[in-house]
């Protein structure tokens, strides 16, 4: 396992399936699966091999307040090139918080990581705030968005990733550059005025402009 944690609060653990802090991610998808599908939804969360949500090829990461998991998500290689999002989960009891938002974007900067370029993923049509929360995460519906969710089954959605950029190492501060003294100016040549003597030569002076 491994974690990092966000300026400030939260943590980002990534995990695997087997780690008991995913319980309550499987336990409250479960329920949701069963109440809104009227069907046990073991199959679901349990037909994909464990190891298909682990590195090198997938993720599994927990969003932890106080320790505690309050969102969390998945991917698993769908093929060469694209991640298949799964399991995207807030948990009850912090739900409107924008945290689901969270873990598709740290999701997705995961995957690019990895080396992915697109992501997939489907939803049920039952479940009109995930629909919701990929259109405004900039996802791609695969579908005739027009029709009844009901006779289509699975929704599809896509997106394409940007490419990860390689680090570029700070830039030295640029130097204050002086301008070049300039080179004296040759004395005017005197002027013969009645009661007035000569003008004298200008001192010749350096200037330095601050870059």
């Amino acid at each position: 396992m491994t974690s990092v944690a966000e300026p400030g609060g939260p943590t980002w653990l990534a995990t695997s399936l087997t780690d008991p802090l995913v319980k309550p991610m499987l336990r409250e998808l479960g329920h949701e699966y069963s109440t809104r599908y009227g069907k046990d939804a073991h199959y679901e969360l349990s037909h994909y091999p464990t190891e298909e949500f682990e590195p090198p090829h997938g993720a599994l990461l927990l969003l932890l307040e106080g320790g505690e998991p309050v969102a969390g998500g998945a991917f698993r290689r769908y093929d060469a090139t694209t991640a298949e999002l799964k399991r995207i989960w807030t948990h009850s009891a912090h739900r409107r918080r924008g945290l689901a938002r969270r873990v598709v974007l740290e999701l997705e900067r995961v995957a690019v990581e990895r080396g992915y370029h697109r992501v997939y993923l489907t939803t049920g049509p039952r479940q009109p705030e995930a629909r919701g929360l990929y259109l405004s995460t900039g996802y791609t519906p695969l579908f005739d968005t027009a029709a009844d969710p009901e006779t289509i089954g699975p929704l599809p959605f896509e997106k394409r990733l940007p490419p990860l950029l390689p680090l570029s190492s700070p830039s030295s501060p640029p130097s204050p550059r002086a301008s070049s003294p300039r080179a004296p100016s040759a004395p005017p040549a005197p002027v013969a005025v009645a009661a007035e003597p000569p003008v004298p030569a200008p001192t010749a002076t350096a200037v330095e402009r601050k870059v």
